[in-house]
């Protein structure tokens, strides 16, 4: 199965309302996904209560206070259920094709390293995930949009 690890910004504004959408959407994948947030703000430790995460509160910062990812990669590898682990940014929905494309890939190689553009969509208000449809409509919202990232714009 899969262990999906990520790092926050702090829950507030349009932040919260894309952050969530993300995370809902993970834990919908399948109910032995594993969802790991790293963040030691409060609202991640809500958030994570709400959806049933598991809340790992170390955070590794520079003096500047950004926070280290690279200790987020050695904690999620040492703490994970799963074999395969994937980092995505918190903004970022999956759809369910995406356990599809790894149980493809786990089946072809025994180690791998798979890479995912992302498509930019602006989604503005909480997703209906009660909806069976919500994946289509996202689906056709990313379509719409088609802006996709091809990985070499200062903002990827």
């Amino acid at each position: 199965m899969l262990t999906i690890f990520t790092t926050a910004k702090a829950f507030v504004g349009h932040s919260a309302v894309i952050q969530r959408n993300a995370l809902a959407s993970w834990r919908r994948l399948h109910p032995r996904v594993e969802v790991i947030l790293f963040g030691d703000d409060q609202a991640a430790a809500g958030v994570c209560a709400e959806f049933g995460l598991r809340h790992e509160p170390h955070v590794e910062r520079n003096e500047s206070g950004l926070k280290f990812i690279d200790y987020d990669f050695d904690r999620a590898q040492e703490i994970a259920c799963h074999d395969t682990l994937c980092y995505a940014n918190c903004d970022i929905i999956f759809l369910p094709d995406l356990l599809r494309a790894i149980q493809t890939v786990q089946t072809a190689r025994l180690r791998f390293l798979v890479a995912g553009r992302r498509w930019d969509t602006d989604v503005r208000e909480s997703i209906d995930f009660a909806d069976a449809a919500w994946a289509d409509r996202v689906r056709r919202l990313a379509v719409a949009a088609n802006q996709q990232r091809d990985g070499h714009s200062p903002e990827s």
